[in-house]
């Protein structure tokens, strides 16, 4: 028996779950070391233009689905194109977040570690990140840790769980990052780092720089898998689906340039690489809290807490987005109970995040296509299935959609008021941009 359907309960509420489902380590991870490899501030000017030509006409293709017809991923595609092919998008985006999940928690649970480190004040005992990932027990524990908390979040459903929880963690998530950021900024030498955030050098841009900027801001809200259709069918019909995505689309913004520049000023300041790779945060900044706690220990002790909990609480929110999804589906097309559903999710995401975290010890050597489990399912995620989903979203709401239909979402069944011309300019982008930008990213992808 299918539970009654909730809603969420206003649009500062509904911004707050979407933001914090956006806001992961895609912007406080990925987003500050892809700025590093990709020439600074110059890569941050297309990742902007990106966000507002790209990334929004994906996010109102996802809102407007899911909002128009309140139902998760697959039962969307069903009722808005009943006995076609188009279902398997919506199982695509079932699948998507899911094998997202299991890997990204895996992540999570690094920095699970590197959390407690700094809560028991231990700068000089963070291990390194190949140290932690290797091992066989200690990375699985704090996996195991992660997927339960997220579980529990979602046990309580839309208004007890994900609203309530987002709604304090995404306005902490700015309060940390912001503490973090004014500490970093004011370091011995951090003026280098700045500059090299706010100071574009298009010499820098390579074809590759601009397709991974591209690829980061859709990257970054995670875009293409589902997990905003889902939060957009909680989303109310009297709300406005334009300021709610804007909203969404700012505060993911804001924090990944905040992000930049809590880490990037450190960087610089302690003269280390700025393009030092995947291993940012958890190799080169537990350094250099290391180095900076020897002559101010107790402050430096505090703000490496203080980011290793944004990067966790960051993590999460969007963790729970992804199992939401995989919950909703089988909640609303198979008929499970919450319970029964997140326990069914929780079970298949901790299997194949457990070989994921194996995969840098004993399961180093299965290789698929050439890499480790962990390396293929972020590929696969990464290169093929967002933005293979994200394409296809754009496609349906531009081509199988009727405009009316489109135009009715923006105008809420014809109760507000909407600007024609901005209409016409969304409706551009999402028709005839968005999916052709997608097809670049998807063939830079394959190709780099």
């Amino acid at each position: 028996m299918m539970e009654n359907r909730e809603n969420f309960k206003n649009r500062f509420t509904a911004v707050m779950a979407m933001a914090g489902s956006a806001i992961g380590l895609g912007n406080i991870w990925r987003f500050p070391y892809m700025v590093g490899q990709n020439g600074g501030a110059a890569f941050i000017v297309v990742y902007l233009l990106s966000a507002v030509f790209l990334s929004l006409p994906i996010f109102l293709s996802e809102a407007i689905i899911g909002r128009s017809t309140q139902k998760s991923t697959f039962g969307a595609m069903e009722q808005l194109a009943p006995s076609s092919a188009w279902k398997w998008l919506g199982l695509l985006t079932v699948a998507s977040p899911l094998i997202i999940l299991s890997y990204y928690s895996v992540v999570g649970g690094w920095s699970i570690e590197y959390l407690l480190k700094s809560l028991f004040f231990r700068l000089d005992a963070y291990p390194s990140l190949s140290e932690l990932s290797s091992s066989s027990v200690t990375p699985l524990f704090f996996h195991t840790a992660f997927l339960l908390t997220c579980a529990l979040v979602v046990k309580g459903g839309v208004s007890k769980g994900i609203e309530k929880f987002s709604k304090i963690t995404t306005p902490l998530l700015f309060v940390l990052i912001l503490v973090v950021a004014a500490y970093s900024v004011t370091l011995p030498g951090a003026s280098e780092g700045v500059r090299y955030l706010l100071k574009p050098d298009f010499s820098k841009l390579t074809p590759e720089a601009i397709m991974s900027a591209m690829g980061q801001s859709f990257f970054s809200l995670s875009l293409g898998v589902g997990t905003m259709l889902t939060y957009a069918s909680y989303v109310s019909k009297e709300e406005n689906l334009l300021r709610t995505s804007l909203g969404t689309s700012i505060f993911d913004l804001v924090f990944a340039i905040l992000a930049g520049f809590a880490i990037m000023p450190a960087v610089f300041a302690a003269g280390m690489e700025p393009g030092a790779g995947p291993g940012l945060i958890f190799d080169t900044l537990p350094f250099i809290f290391g180095k900076m706690g020897e002559s101010i220990p107790r402050l430096t002790e505090l703000i490496a807490m203080l980011f290793f909990l944004t990067v966790l609480v960051s993590a999460l929110t969007s963790a729970i987005s992804m199992m939401e999804t995989g919950v909703a589906y089988l909640i609303e097309e198979k008929g499970f109970n919450r319970d029964k559903a997140m326990v069914v999710i929780f079970a298949g995401c901790w299997t194949l995040g457990l070989l994921c975290s194996l995969s840098f010890g004993s399961l180093s050597g299965v290789k698929l296509m050439g890499m480790t489990i962990f390396g293929f399912c972020d590929s696969l995620a990464s290169n093929i299935l967002m933005p293979l989903g994200g394409m296809l979203f754009t496609i349906f709401v531009g081509w199988k959609m009727s405009r009316s239909q489109v135009y009715e979402e923006f105008t809420n069944s014809g109760t507000r008021s909407f600007n024609k011309a901005v209409f016409k300019i969304v409706y551009f982008l999402i028709r005839y941009v968005a999916p052709a930008v997608i097809l670049l990213i998807f063939i830079s992808n394959l190709v780099y």
